[in-house]
C-alpha cells in the first residue's frame, strides 16, 4: 500500500502471543497498527520491535478490557486520535482450568468480561464506521474447543469460545452483501504464555495434540479474515478433531475430551 492507502488494525491482546503474532502479519501486508494491551511495558517492547521489522505506525493504547468501561474508554481514545480502524482483531482473551467450584469467581467473571462482553461490546462499537465506509474485517479468536459440545475442567472457558464461534457466525451471515466480513480463527493448542497463565500446559491434550506453530496461525487467520471467510481451523489435525467434535453422537467427543483435559 502507499502511504496515502495504508490502512490500521486494531489488535486486543497485541503485545505478546498469537496478538503479536497476528499485528506482525498485517503489519508485513502493508497495514499500520494499534496494539492494545494491560501492560504498557509489554506494549512499548512489542512496538519497538515491529518498528524495527517495518515502516509501518504502531500506536499503543494500555487498558483492562476486563472492566466495564474499558471498551468504551478504547473506543474514545482511538476516536479523538483520529484513528480509523479497518480490521478490528478481538484476540484478548484469558483462560482457566480447574472444577467449576475450585476456581475463584472473580477470576471467572473477568474471564467472562473479557472473552465474551469485551469482545461483543467492542464490535459494536467499531462496526457502525465499517459499515459506513463498506469495508472492513472484524477477526474473533476463538478456540478448537469450541466444537466440542462440553468442557470439563474448563467448563467456563469453553463456553466462552462457544460463543465466539456461534456469534462470529451469526454476524458473518448479517454482514453479507456489506462489504464487512467476521472471521473466526479456532486454534488449538499454542505455545505461549497463555497455555501456561491459564494452567493447561499440563493436560494430555496440549502435550499430546501435534502443534501449529504460531506463526502459521497468524497467516492463516490473517488470510481468512481479508478474505472474508467465516471460519478458519489452522492445521490438518486440528480441522479433523474440529469435525469429529460435531459429529453425533455428541457425548462421545465429550466424553474424549474429558479425558484430554486431565493432567497427564
Amino acid at each position: 500500500m502507499s502511504s496515502n492507502e495504508r490502512r490500521t488494525v486494531l489488535v486486543t491482546g497485541g503485545s505478546k502471543g498469537l496478538g503479536l503474532e497476528l499485528a506482525r502479519e498485517f503489519a508485513r501486508r502493508g497495514y499500520d497498527l494499534v496494539l492494545v494491551a494491560r501492560s504498557q511495558m509489554d506494549l512499548d517492547r512489542a512496538a519497538t520491535s515491529l518498528k524495527s521489522e517495518g515502516g509501518c505506525r504502531v500506536f499503543t493504547y494500555a487498558v483492562d478490557l476486563a472492566r466495564d468501561q474499558g471498551p468504551r474508554m478504547l473506543f474514545d481514545w482511538v476516536k479523538d486520535a483520529g484513528i480509523d480502524v479497518h480490521v478490528l482483531v478481538n484476540n484478548a482473551g484469558i483462560g482457566s482450568y480447574g472444577t467449576f467450584a475450585s476456581i475463584e469467581p472473580d477470576r471467572q467473571l473477568a474471564m467472562l468480561r473479557l472473552n465474551v462482553l469485551s469482545l461483543t461490546a467492542l464490535t459494536q462499537l467499531f462496526l457502525p464506521s465499517m459499515l459506513e465506509r463498506r469495508s472492513g474485517h472484524i477477526l474473533n479468536v476463538a478456540s478448537l474447543v469450541a466444537y466440542f459440545p462440553a468442557g470439563p475442567l474448563g467448563t467456563c472457558y469453553v463456553a466462552s469460545k462457544h460463543y465466539v464461534l456461534a456469534f462470529s457466525r451469526g454476524l458473518a451471515a448479517e454482514l453479507s452483501g456489506s462489504g464487512v466480513s467476521a472471521t473466526a480463527l479456532c486454534p488449538g493448542p499454542l505455545t505461549t504464555d497463555h497455555a501456561v497463565d491459564a494452567g493447561v500446559s499440563e493436560t494430555r491434550v496440549y502435550r499430546w495434540l501435534p502443534k501449529v506453530s504460531v506463526e502459521r496461525v497468524a497467516r492463516a487467520g490473517v488470510r481468512a479474515a481479508l478474505n472474508g471467510r467465516t471460519v478458519v481451523v489452522p492445521g490438518v489435525v486440528n480441522r479433523i478433531n474440529a469435525f469429529l467434535g460435531e459429529l453425533p453422537p455428541r457425548a462421545i467427543a465429550q466424553a474424549v475430551f474429558s479425558f484430554l483435559s486431565r493432567r497427564a
